[in-house]
């Protein structure tokens, strides 16, 4: 099926659309851009850069996708963008390209949602099935791990990792660290617990909830430093592949601190 450009879109000389790509009214695709397969621009879209846009990804209408990262280093180096499939991106989404003190990548996974007005800064690297609730914010250089969410208005601090299936409340300012399946919540953000609902919702067994829920209480306990609980929980927990995810995790640090709870857990 042939591209179909609306004729108030302009696309410019070089753009590669793939087949069955729908490019709606008052939309610009600049010339290094690819969309793949069945991509639509609803309206209105500005897609720039050294972009790539998964197949059947979805974009809406004011959505400013591949402009120049903000970054006063930026000098307009080629950086680039890539977009994974079936993502869907809403209004008001803004999505930078990388920047040469950086990866000068930023990279977003497959089957992501990121509603009205969430930003994706240089550098970020997103998972596959995240989701970025309204408002939600990413500063440059963020890992985000597969199905993490992050709330509505929530800011996250530049080189912030979030771990797999994590939960960011709303509103929440996180300048550290969440561990994988873990839950944070306020300004500044503290570790709340873990994301059991989330792990309920994607079919992890009652003994894995429990085993994580024994493991995080002592990861967070009050007796002795945060390594030395690291390596108790790893001998008692020596076969437990989701426990291990959290201590590989914590084991491979970042620029930035662990988050953790204002209060010890209770005893496991």
């Amino acid at each position: 099926m042939d591209p179909f450009v609306h004729p108030t879109a302009l696309v410019e000389e070089g753009a590669r659309l793939g087949r069955g790509v729908r490019i709606g009214p008052f939309c610009t695709v600049g010339p290094h851009t690819d969309l793949g397969d069945g991509c639509e621009l609803v309206s209105h879209v500005v897609v720039a850069g050294h972009t790539r846009v998964g197949a059947r990804t979805k974009i809406f209408q004011f959505a400013s996708i591949g402009h120049a990262p903000q970054d006063l280093r930026y000098k307009g180096e080629p950086t680039t963008l890539t977009i994974g499939v079936d993502c869907i991106i809403r209004e008001g989404v803004t999505m930078n390209t990388g920047t040469p003190n950086g990866t000068g990548k930023t990279i977003v996974g497959d089957r992501c949602f990121f509603l009205t007005q969430s930003h994706v800064a240089h550098d970020c690297r997103v998972g596959d099935n995240v989701i970025l609730t309204n408002n939600a914010m990413l500063a440059g250089h963020c890992k985000i791990g597969d199905f993490a969410i992050i709330g509505g208005g929530a800011g996250i601090h530049q080189f912030v990792r979030i771990g797999p299936h994590a939960f960011i409340g709303g509103l929440s300012g996180v300048e550290n660290d969440v561990i994988p399946y873990g839950m944070v919540l306020g300004n500044r953000a503290y570790l709340a617990g873990l994301n059991i609902i989330g792990l309920r919702r994607r079919g992890f067994s009652r003994d894995q909830i429990h085993d994580l829920r024994r493991a995080y209480r002592l990861l967070f306990a009050q007796e002795g430093t945060l390594a030395e609980r690291v390596e108790d929980v790893a001998e008692e927990f020596s076969k437990h592949p989701t426990v291990h995810e959290i201590l590989d995790f914590i084991r491979d640090g970042g620029d930035r601190a662990i988050c953790t709870p204002r209060e010890a857990p209770g005893p496991a």
